[in-house]
């Protein structure tokens, strides 16, 4: 009878890590859940007429500013909160603001590359999954697995596919 019931109490147990989304074997450490985190400028190396020239030095070569990396978040933490954590932690320069209007964090420079830097329509954006969200980065909490790319764009975000932002999406 004792055996029994440790049986069923492991097969609940199982599932319900099972249906908790993130906690896994593979996924050790501090971390529910993880991601990709990838962050480029490469737009800028098509427009480097357009480039401050103060900033020429910090644009990488390939205009990679951070490779893709698995990185772990707990359920509850936002987009902009793995991102300051994971370049904080790799010494890459990250500014941001809290806009009230968007009651959201607003990303203004990263790797010392500013928006306006390279153009008026300049700046940084975020996209998940291949889709840019219609929100701030602080109010998207991600899933386990998602990719998160940081995207530098010098034309209003047509430049790297964002066609929400252009008027063009649905």
């Amino acid at each position: 009878m004792r055996i029994k019931f440790f049986a069923i109490l492991a097969v609940l147990f199982a599932a319900a890590l099972a249906f908790t989304g993130c906690k896994t074997p593979e996924k050790a450490g501090e971390y529910d859940c993880s991601c990709t985190l990838y962050i480029d400028c490469k737009t800028i190396l098509d427009n480097m007429d357009e480039l401050d020239p103060e900033k020429a030095e910090l644009i990488p070569e390939d205009g990679v500013i951070l490779e893709r990396v698995t990185v772990g978040f707990n359920e509850g933490e936002s987009v902009y909160d793995l991102l300051l954590r994971e370049l904080r932690a790799r010494g890459i320069h990250i500014e941001a603001s809290f806009t009230p209007v968007y009651n959201s964090a607003y990303v203004e420079g990263i790797n010392n590359i500013y928006e306006f830097d390279c153009g008026p329509l300049s700046g940084w954006e975020y996209r998940v999954n291949g889709q840019f969200p219609n929100y701030g980065c602080s109010g998207y909490y991600p899933k386990d697995g998602d990719a998160i790319e940081f995207l530098y764009t010098c034309d209003l975000g047509a430049d790297i596919g964002d066609e929400y932002s252009q008027g063009r999406g649905e």
